[in-house]
Formats: structure tokens, C-alpha cells, sequence
């Protein structure tokens, strides 16, 4: 059998009957997707994560009314829904039961097995309009194969276990029939449903393709393609065509909402093409990422990250000594804490932190990690900050890369720069309110 096509579509793909129709179509003009991943339901991610952080019980009944709401609209548009309905109605039941332990105290764990809930709900649906739309295909529980750690809320997969499982359970089924599973979710050794973190159904799905030997990885949003950045922000943005693996990386990684910043990983190590389009409109095309692109631009898109976290560290014994990172980062790896950007000077260190997990908001310092590193030095922590990201090719060997930039931003507060450790970005940090201009300022000097 010639290799697989691995199909993810995103939560606005999947996010009613008509969505899913489209989605549905996608799948049947590629003979070769045998694999289907799939997100919850637009919105549905949401409503479970509040579930999650403990709601009285008033909240707790509306936000279950919702999530009925959203899954009972769709069945009512299906021939035979009442054929998964009580699939539907099972799993509506679990998330009432943890919602309420939830309401009594909430915990990571019970956080991933409540927010498991709306790719196990979508599933049940996208399965069966497949079949009523005259397909062989088939739901598969992802998390007989997806084996992870017990780092609830942003589990690892063991990769090893996840491909011997792929190949002996989930392979041969591919080869009879379409199989539709789950993004995001996974199992430790002891059962326990865990999370790749948030947004990670792009990062199941390449995972998925990698232990499957797949040939092409394909992730379906609501856009055609990969643009030049938002064009929310910035009207005149265009789509990419053609991106590199090492492009695409720095893009997702700083904030480009279109792929999620692990998801090429497991795709560069195999070498699988990835294409990125938009299941509304796939006449439209899309962009493909691959190891390399026949362009290489100085500069190829911006990307934008809210929410961030800056984290100042100050102290005098800085000054010509040695040890002192390491101790800041032996704290910051007790607590695992994962760091972004860092820059240094003689007596103080800036850091920014990671946002890895499922919660809302911005990445937050424990008080224990914060209570250890004010014993070791002065600490600042700073919200309110939004980071730019300038994607480019050979920017810090080109002379007068950053001339441009700079010159542009010259009205506004810079807080922090990080430059020249990779060729291919130069990003910093601006105030949340000025984000967006900024983007818009440097998409018309740069791009248009």
C-alpha cells in the first residue's frame, strides 16, 4: 500500500454540520487520507476548561447546556443520529460527574480528563456523517496508541511506545478502512487520560504520521494557508506558497496560530510534507511546508505572541562570577518551568516564560519558584507584554536586516531583543496595547 495521507482538522472545521460537511468532503477528494484527526468543536475546549477551574452549580448547568447545545445541533442535522446519541449522551454524563469534582477541587489530572471530553464528543459525529456520506470509516480511541508521561495538562510521548503501538493497532486498520480519532489526548502507563497541552491536535496528528510512516501530513484550518502575518491585523497580508521546515518552526513557535510550535517536529525527522490549507475554501490551495523552499527571502513573515511573561532577575553577584544561571535554572527545572527568550547583561538576566499547558491567561511563576529565586536574587515579573516576531532567512548575517526594522519601531518602547541566535528571527517584546500596531507598522515597511 502506497503511504497514508494523515488529515487534522482544526475546531472551526468540525464546528457545526456544515463545517464538518466540508471537512468531510476534503477527506473524500484524497483517496489516500486514511487517517483522520480531529479537534473538538469550535468553542467546546473552552466550556470544558472552565468546567475544569471549579464552577458553582448554576454556572456548572448553563455551561453543560452548551456543550448539549452545540453536539444535539449537529445530531438533529444527521440521518441516524440517534445512532451516536447515546455515545454523545455517556460521554455529556462523564463531563457532569467530573465538573463536579472539579467544583470540590480541581486538579490537573481532572483538568485533562474533562478537556479530553470534546474530541471524544466530535469524533462520535464526524465518524458517523462519514459513514452516512456512503464511507467505510471507523472511531479509534487515540489513547490505546498515543502513550505519554503523567505531566498532566502538557504530557511528553514516548515515541517509541506510541510507534509499536501505531503499527500493531492502528496501522492495519488503515489499510481497511478511514479511520477518525482524536488530536490532543493521550494515556500514561497507569490509564490515566492525559494532554499534549494546548493546541496540541496538530502535534498528535504529526506524531501520528510520523509512526505510521505517512507520506503527507496535511493540517485543515479556516484560512488557505500560511500568511504573512495575521491578516486580522494586517489587511494586506498574503498567503506563502512555499515555506521552509526551519521558517515554518520559528513562525509557530512565536505565535502564528496556524500550526501548533511542535508540529513540525515530528515531520522533520521523517521528512513528511506538510500542507496547510483551509477546509472552507480548499480551491483556494494552501502552503507546503518542506525541507526546503525554492525561495529564501530576508524577510518571510511576522508573527505575534500575546500573553507573555517577563521575568527580571537583578543581583550584584552576577558581576564577573560563575554558577549563577545555573543555579537560576536549577530552580526553574525543579519546578519545570520552561523558559523562551533570555538575554543578559553584567548584573541581571531577563527571561520570558513558556506557555505550555491548557490554562488561559499568561504563563505564571509559582510562588515556590518565586519564593527560591528571591533568596537568590531580586525578581520582577512583568504582564501585560506582547512579543514580535520578524521570520526571515540569514537576517543576523545580512547587513542592514535590522536597520530596517528598528527605524520603523522608532516611536515605540522596546523591551526586550533577542537576535542573532538564530538566522532566522528577530523578535522582542512591546506592550500588549501597542502590539498591534507595531505588526501593522512593519508588515506596510516590510512586506508591502
Amino acid at each position: 500500500m502506497s503511504p497514508i495521507t494523515v488529515a487534522k482538522f482544526g475546531g472551526t472545521s468540525v464546528a457545526d454540520f456544515q463545517a464538518m460537511s466540508l471537512s468531510a468532503q476534503v477527506v473524500e477528494n484524497n483517496p489516500s487520507t486514511r487517517l483522520v484527526i480531529i479537534s473538538a468543536c469550535s468553542g467546546v475546549t473552552n466550556l470544558l476548561v472552565e468546567l475544569a477551574n471549579g464552577v458553582d452549580a448554576a454556572r456548572q448547568q448553563a455551561l453543560l447546556s452548551q456543550l448539549q447545545q452545540i453536539h444535539y445541533s449537529i445530531l438533529d442535522d444527521l440521518q441516524q443520529g440517534d445512532s451516536v446519541k447515546s455515545d454523545i449522551d455517556a460521554l455529556l454524563d462523564d463531563v457532569a460527574t467530573l465538573a463536579k469534582t472539579a467544583a470540590m477541587a480541581s486538579s490537573v489530572q481532572t483538568t485533562d480528563a474533562l478537556v479530553a471530553c470534546g474530541e471524544l464528543l466530535s469524533t462520535h459525529i464526524f465518524a458517523q456523517l462519514l459513514r452516512e456520506r456512503g464511507n467505510n470509516a471507523a472511531r479509534f480511541d487515540i489513547r490505546d496508541v498515543m502513550r505519554t508521561d503523567d505531566q498532566f495538562g502538557r504530557a511528553q510521548p514516548q515515541l517509541e511506545a506510541i510507534r509499536e503501538l501505531v503499527q500493531s493497532q492502528l496501522a492495519p486498520l488503515c489499510q481497511q478502512q478511514m479511520i477518525v480519532s482524536q488530536g490532543f489526548i493521550g494515556r500514561d502507563a497507569q490509564g490515566n487520560t492525559t494532554t499534549l497541552g494546548r493546541g496540541g491536535s496538530d502535534y498528535s496528528a504529526a506524531l501520528l504520521a510520523e509512526a505510521i510512516d505517512a507520506g503527507t501530513l496535511e493540517i485543515w484550518t479556516d484560512v488557505p494557508g500560511i500568511y504573512t502575518t495575521d491578516p486580522r491585523i494586517a489587511p494586506k497580508a498574503g498567503p506563502i506558497a512555499e515555506i521552509s521546515f526551519s521558517e515554518a518552526s520559528e513562525m509557530a513557535n512565536f505565535g502564528a496560530k496556524i500550526l501548533h510550535p511542535s508540529t513540525l517536529i515530528p515531520a522533520i525527522r521523517q521528512q513528511i510534507p506538510v500542507f496547510v490549507g483551509s477546509s472552507k475554501a480548499p480551491e483556494q490551495g494552501g502552503t507546503w511546508v518542506r525541507k526546503s523552499a525554492d525561495s529564501s527571502p530576508l524577510f518571510r513573515a511576522l508573527a505575534l505572541r500575546n500573553n507573555q511573561t517577563m521575568v527580571t532577575l537583578h543581583s550584584l553577584n552576577m558581576f564577573h562570577a560563575y554558577g549563577f544561571l545555573a543555579e537560576v535554572f536549577k530552580i526553574l527545572a525543579k519546578h519545570r518551568i520552561s523558559v523562551d527568550l533570555i538575554t543578559t547583561s553584567e548584573v541581571s538576566v531577563a527571561l520570558t516564560l513558556d506557555k505550555t499547558d491548557t490554562s488561559g491567561g499568561a504563563p505564571q511563576l509559582p510562588a515556590a519558584a518565586l519564593e527560591e529565586l528571591s533568596e537568590l536574587c531580586r525578581v520582577e515579573v512583568e504582564q501585560n507584554l506582547s512579543l514580535v516576531a520578524l521570520i526571515g532567512n540569514q537576517m543576523s548575517h545580512t547587513k542592514g536586516a535590522s536597520k530596517a526594522v528598528f527605524e520603523t519601531l522608532e516611536d515605540h518602547n522596546i523591551r526586550m531583543i533577542c537576535y542573532g541566535a538564530s538566522t532566522h528571527n528577530l523578535c522582542f517584546m512591546v506592550s500588549a496595547d501597542e502590539a498591534k500596531e507595531v505588526i501593522q507598522k512593519l508588515h506596510e515597511a516590510l512586506f508591502e
